[in-house]
């Protein structure tokens, strides 16, 4: 079980290229990948994107890639016309300006944008992606580490809590077992009374033999309860991404225990179905955050 939230920084230093890779995660219903990358690295982006989804399958996830190179790897060359008309820009600037000191060398090349010609030609883009490859395939196994920790945390809440479920579901089939015999005997004492007053209503009778027997069996629903968080149990101990299947499982959870509180008008039964609710809410907000 992973988390969708985690967090991670790499840094590289490779062949005079220095690569930043941060890689953030959020919980989300589907896989949103949001790239930014260096312009001389905007082909590689899809690649980006595919090495992503090999480990993280759900959530937003923010990729940011910064890179830094020694320009003894990129060749450029000075542009002496630029330099010429800077030079002489300085010196009428400096006579309307009435300044006596002369331009020097380092007044001209403050100005490094007209004065540098980049030749690409020469330069190998691939050097570049490589540095930023290692990185992030590091940060992936970073960022995974992380959401494995996390995960691990949510899967011992999420086990107690399920057991919990087990707890209250055996205590319902316990109560209901005992409310049965109350009903019945209720029922006994309504026909009784009816008999004292010589009014036997087999309608009304059968009816309420039917209702009884309706409203108190609630077998199905404890059966299917216990198939359900069998099925929990061992879907938490899954390799496999389970967000998705557990949140549909909690739904039917929940409809099962809905059904058991309608129809049972036993208090002690009622209270426990809200209990039970209680801590399928808990379950769902975790699973929120579950890859």
């Amino acid at each position: 079980m992973k988390s969708m939230t985690g967090y991670a920084k790499v840094e590289k230093i490779e062949n005079g290229v220095k690569a930043t890779v941060e890689i953030k995660s959020l919980n989300n219903r589907f896989l949103d990948v949001t790239c930014r990358i260096p312009k001389s690295l905007s082909h590689k982006e899809i690649e980006i994107r595919d090495t992503i989804k090999k480990t993280i399958t759900r959530g937003t996830v923010t990729v940011s890639v910064s890179t830094e190179l020694d320009y003894s790897l990129k060749p450029f060359r000075l542009n002496e016309n630029n330099a010429i008309g800077i030079y002489n820009a300085l010196v009428n600037l400096s006579k309307k300006l009435k300044i006596k000191n002369s331009v020097t060398i380092s007044d001209i090349i403050s100005f490094p944008n007209y004065l540098l010609i980049e030749e690409n030609g020469n330069y190998d883009v691939e050097l570049e992606w490589n540095v930023v490859k290692d990185a992030l395939a590091d940060a992936l196994k970073q960022i995974d580490k992380y959401r494995l920790e996390e995960g691990k945390n949510l899967y011992k809440d999420i086990s107690q809590r399920t057991k919990k479920l087990r707890e209250i579901l055996n205590k319902i089939v316990n109560k209901s077992k005992n409310h049965i015999e109350e009903e019945r005997e209720k029922l006994r004492q309504k026909v009784a009374m009816l008999f004292e007053n010589d009014e036997i209503d087999e309608n009304r009778l059968q009816f309420e033999i039917l209702l009884m027997a309706n409203r108190l069996d609630i077998n199905e629903e404890c059966a299917r309860l216990e198939s359900h968080l069998s099925f929990l149990r061992e879907t938490l101990k899954s390799k496999e991404p389970v967000g998705q299947k557990i949140n549909f499982l909690l739904q039917e959870i929940n409809r099962e225990f809905n059904t058991i509180g309608s129809k049972s008008d036993n208090a002690e039964i009622s209270h426990l179905v809200v209990e039970a609710k209680e801590e399928i809410e808990k379950i769902r907000e975790m699973i929120q955050n579950i890859e």
